[in-house]
């Protein structure tokens, strides 16, 4: 790893997804999203990351998730990208926000036809009695639809982490590893730093 001072840490993220897009076999975006409820208790999950820019890194999710609701109580979240094929590692940590319904619809309306009917019919996070309660669901939002628009659902949307630290991982032999953190600065920009591994 290279990295310089002075370095945009956004710009270098996607530098290491374009590469990783490459090399890893399925789902390069896939990043592990760590969200605590209103009593500081953890959780963690996968989910694919759907955007990154200088705002933030976004995903989408059923608003009634588990996830949902521990990230709106307690509204600040972790992500962590591993991608073993290039050895590497990146994790994020910031405030999350919601993104606005004109991004959620311009993203749900560029899924797969039957991704959007899924979204319709998975009670996300809820019991599920058996497999066949499912796809009686998928089968009744697929004739609710038939050939026509499959609209966003209203509990359907996105999420943004606001990236207040952005920290960058390489393996090295003998466990001397490399660690680069980038921290928001006050003003705009960042501080960068180099870590111990």
């Amino acid at each position: 790893m290279s990295i310089t001072e002075g370095e945009d840490p956004i710009a270098l993220f996607e530098r290491w997804l374009a590469e990783v897009s490459e090399t890893e076999p399925s789902n390069p975006t896939a990043c592990a999203l760590a969200s605590a409820d209103s009593q500081g208790r953890p959780s963690v999950r996968m989910v694919l990351l759907k955007g990154v820019n200088e705002r933030g890194f976004t995903f989408y999710t059923n608003l009634e998730s588990r996830k949902a609701g521990e990230l709106d109580s307690n509204p600040w979240a972790s992500l962590c990208f591993y991608w073993k094929s290039l050895a590497r590692q990146v994790r994020v940590e910031g405030a999350v926000e919601r993104v606005s319904d004109s991004e959620a619809d311009a993203y749900f309306a560029s899924r797969p036809r039957l991704s959007r009917i899924g979204a319709w019919a998975s009670k996300q996070s809820q019991p599920l009695e058996g497999r066949f309660e499912l796809e009686k669901r998928v089968a009744e939002y697929t004739a609710k639809f038939h050939v026509g628009h499959v609209p966003r659902p209203d509990f359907w949307s996105g999420y943004r982490i606001l990236p207040q630290c952005i920290e960058f991982w390489e393996e090295r032999q003998f466990r001397l590893h490399e660690r680069v953190l980038f921290s928001a600065a006050d003003g705009g920009g960042w501080t960068m730093q180099r870590l111990y591994p």
